[in-house]
C-alpha cells in the first residue's frame, strides 16, 4: 500500500524530504478481444420501452449504420475479431447485440427479454451460437437481458436488476457459469441496464456512476472498487459509461469528455466514437458488442 506523506512516521533526526512527485500512471496492456455484432440493418425507433426512446423524435437509419460501422472499423483497427450475426426484418434494436447472451469459458447464457418487442432477439441469437458450434446454450427460464445486465471481471461477474433481468437470473447464470454473481439494483430509469452505468477497467477494477445505484448498492460497489473511476452526471447521461475496454483502450462515446479526460490520467487510452443515433434507442458502443469469452 502506498503511504501519504501525512502517514509516515518521523523522528526527531529524521531529515526534511520534498513531497514525492505524483507517480505516473500504470502502463496498461490490451488483450485482443471476440465480438458478435449486428449491422443496424432495420434500425428504427417505432415503439419506446426505455426513457430514450421517442418515436416521434425519428431515427436516420444510414446514420445509425455508418456510425455502428465505424465502430466496428475502431475495433478491427485495435486488433479484435468482430462476427456479425444477420439481422432480422422487424427486430430494429437487434442492433444491440450485448443484450444477446452473456459467454463465459464458451458457455453461453442465453438472453430471454422483458418486453414482448425484443423476444425473438433470445432465440436469433442462441441460434447463431449454435449454428457456430456453441454446444453449451443454455435457454434461461428467469428473464435477463445478457450482458446489459451481466458484466465480466477477472474473478467475479456484476450483475443488475431493477428495471429489466430479474434477480432470479443472477443465480441461474451463477450455477450455469460457476462464477460468482455480485447483484446490483438499478434506480434511475435512465440507466436501465447495468451497461449504461458501469463498465469493467479490466482486471479487478470499474468505471461507474454512483447516482444509478441504490444505497446498498453503492456500498457494495465502493467495498469492492475502492480505486474506482468515478463518473458525474454529464458523463453518464450521454451514455459515457456504455464503454468497452480491453485492457488499455477504452471505446466511448466522444461526448463524455470528463470521462475521457480521467481515462487519460489513469493510463487508459480513450478511443471516442460517435454513436449518437443508435443513442436515440438508448444504446452505445458496449450496447453494440456481445464479447465471446472462451
Amino acid at each position: 500500500m502506498t503511504v501519504s506523506p501525512a502517514m509516515e512516521p518521523t523522528t526527531a533526526s529524521s531529515p526534511a524530504v520534498a513531497p514525492a512527485a505524483s507517480p505516473e500512471p500504470a502502463a496498461r496492456e490490451a488483450s485482443a478481444r471476440r465480438f458478435l455484432m449486428c449491422r443496424p440493418e432495420h434500425f428504427a425507433v417505432t415503439y419506446a420501452i426505455n426513457p430514450w426512446m421517442d418515436p416521434d423524435a425519428g431515427a436516420d437509419r444510414d446514420r445509425a449504420v455508418a456510425q455502428w460501422e465505424a465502430l466496428r472499423d475502431a475495433y478491427l483497427a485495435l486488433g479484435h475479431r468482430v462476427e456479425l450475426i444477420e439481422p432480422v426484418e422487424g427486430l430494429p434494436d437487434m442492433v444491440f447485440a450485448a443484450n444477446g447472451a452473456l459467454v463465459v469459458g464458451g458457455r453461453v447464457y442465453g438472453a430471454r427479454f422483458r418486453h414482448p418487442e425484443r423476444a425473438a432477439e433470445g432465440p436469433a441469437y442462441a441460434e447463431w451460437f449454435r449454428r457456430n458450434g456453441f454446444a453449451d446454450v443454455l435457454e434461461p427460464e428467469h428473464v435477463n437481458e445478457g450482458e446489459g445486465d451481466f458484466l465480466v471481471l477477472d474473478d467475479l461477474i456484476l450483475a443488475g436488476t431493477g428495471f429489466r433481468t430479474d434477480v432470479a437470473a443472477h443465480q441461474e447464470a451463477q450455477e450455469f457459469l460457476g462464477r460468482p454473481v455480485v447483484t446490483l439494483r438499478l434506480v434511475d430509469p435512465r440507466f436501465y441496464h447495468l451497461d449504461t452505468a458501469l463498465f469493467p477497467l479490466g482486471g479487478r477494477n470499474v468505471a461507474y456512476y454512483p447516482g444509478a445505484f441504490s444505497p446498498g448498492s453503492r456500498a457494495v460497489l465502493e467495498r469492492l472498487f475502492p480505486d474506482a473511476l468515478i463518473a458525474d452526471e454529464a458523463d453518464a447521461v450521454v451514455l459515457g459509461l456504455n464503454a468497452v475496454c480491453d485492457g488499455r483502450h477504452v471505446v466511448v462515446n466522444a461526448e463524455a469528455r470528463g470521462l475521457i479526460a480521467q481515462l487519460r490520467g489513469r493510463g487508459y487510452e480513450p478511443v471516442p466514437v460517435d454513436l449518437s443515433e443508435l443513442r436515440k434507442a438508448g444504446g452505445g458502443p458496449k450496447c453494440c458488442t456481445l464479447e465471446i469469452r472462451m
